[in-house]
């Protein structure tokens, strides 16, 4: 069906969107190879980490799990899980586009047999004023 296609198609797009787009989007906030840059996102992340542990990151943080992210990638662990949530996600708005694509269907049908059974009834009233007229 065309709603199991549409979810399918998009959950396979997300999981590669997911996993090419990843590194894009952590440099472009600031977690680069050369480290975080300053003035940028992660470094407010990061000085927001430090200043609530004490003055250092700690490790196994959301910083420290990004920063080596974008420094040296990401492992073939984390790209499957991305893969999985974009996926996921991917698969999710797939089904809501089918699902309102066919909603909008189905209203164009009907509107459809309205106006066909309008023309319909106009000509039989039509073709009744006409019998009538002719008496």
């Amino acid at each position: 069906s065309f709603l199991a296609e549409t979810a399918a198609n998009t959950g396979g797009a997300g999981a590669v969107g997911a996993v090419l787009m990843a590194p894009v989007i952590l440099s472009a906030i600031g977690f680069t190879s050369a480290g975080i840059a300053g003035g940028s996102y992660a470094a407010s992340m990061m000085s927001s980490a430090a200043t609530a542990n004490g003055g250092g990151v700690a490790a196994g943080s959301l910083v420290a799990i990004l920063q080596s992210a974008g420094a040296s990638g990401f492992t073939e662990i984390a790209n499957t899980v991305l893969a999985s949530i974009g996926g996921a996600l991917g698969t999710c708005v797939g089904t809501a586009v089918g699902w309102l694509s066919n909603i909008f269907q189905k209203r164009n049908e009907q509107k459809r047999r309205e106006e066909a059974m309008k023309a319909i009834l106009f000509g039989i009233a039509a073709g009744a004023l006409f019998m009538w007229s002719k008496r």
